[in-house]
């Protein structure tokens, strides 16, 4: 896939620390934050968010033209852009090598990129969507954490933050795909934490419930306990400043959660059965 890049570069402003997070102390050490998948909906956000405490950003995601709105709307914020696919590793390890020659090693970095359609496996055309669902998803994340594991290591700092959903908690009809792969994200996410104990780096896995994005904006059936981004933004911001393990949002959907996980699977599959779908639809 080609690769491509622009940045908008302003100087941060002094003294502007990230509340909360305790590494971010002085106009010297101010947050240095990668987004892959930062062009619409929870990763948007984030660099509004972060933007907005002084954070140096760079952001990666398909769409560069939404990329450069972002950036020049939260100027005076120091902002680099670049645009590539997370399936893309190449283009990927190219936008981090930019990121750490311009700026040095990150301080976060969040794999916030995802993708979400309605499969059934009885379809063969929905086979090639089984896979971007679950490139994007899942290895998405890998690529967007493999080029930044050595220099935080080297530095003895870091956090990585994976965007996961509760749709992992359990096989949601109608939604294989993309519940295999936030599944999976978790999975993922956890033997990385482990892996990296000791490193200086934490690894956060963030599952939220229904959260007003472009994602979810089709779908068809009640979305409770819905957050609006800028809502979201902030208490995963506060959850990785906290270096969280495992981070469900917002509460009620968290005990909901682990409600929906204790269920017999006879009486999951009773419940479940007739339970509203997502579309199988193209973009």
């Amino acid at each position: 896939m080609a690769y491509s890049r622009a940045s908008i570069i302003t100087p941060p402003t002094p003294d502007a620390a990230i509340p909360g997070a305790d590494n971010y102390t002085s106009d010297t050490d101010l947050a240095k934050v990668f987004i892959a998948g930062a062009s619409s909906g929870i990763g948007e956000a984030l660099a509004r968010h972060y933007a907005a405490n002084g954070a140096t950003l760079g952001l990666f995601a398909r769409r560069l033209p939404e990329l450069h709105r972002i950036a020049a709307s939260v100027a005076p914020a120091p902002v680099a852009t670049y645009a590539g696919d997370v399936r893309d590793a190449d283009a990927l390890a190219a936008a981090a090598g930019g990121f750490l020659a311009r700026f040095g090693t990150p301080d976060i970095v969040v794999a916030n990129a995802g993708v979400s359609r309605g499969t059934l496996t009885e379809h063969a055309e929905d086979l090639a969507v089984f896979r971007e669902i679950v490139d994007t998803n899942l290895l998405g994340i890998v690529n967007a954490f493999q080029p930044f594991i050595a220099p935080m290591r080297s530095a003895r700092h870091g956090t990585l933050v994976g965007i996961a959903s509760v749709a992992g908690f359990r096989g949601l009809p109608g939604s294989g795909a993309y519940s295999a792969s936030k599944a999976a994200a978790i999975a993922y996410l956890e033997s990385l934490r482990v892996e990296l104990r000791g490193s200086g780096i934490a690894v956060v896995t963030v599952c939220p419930g229904y959260v007003a994005t472009p994602m979810t904006a089709g779908n068809p059936y009640p979305m409770p306990f819905l957050l609006q981004p800028d809502v979201a933004a902030r208490r995963i911001a506060r959850a990785i400043a906290r270096r969280r393990r495992f981070y469900v949002l917002p509460w009620p959907m968290a005990a909901a959660g682990r409600l929906l996980r204790a269920l017999p699977r006879p009486l999951y599959d009773r419940v479940f059965a007739n339970a509203p779908v997502k579309p199988r639809r193209s973009d």
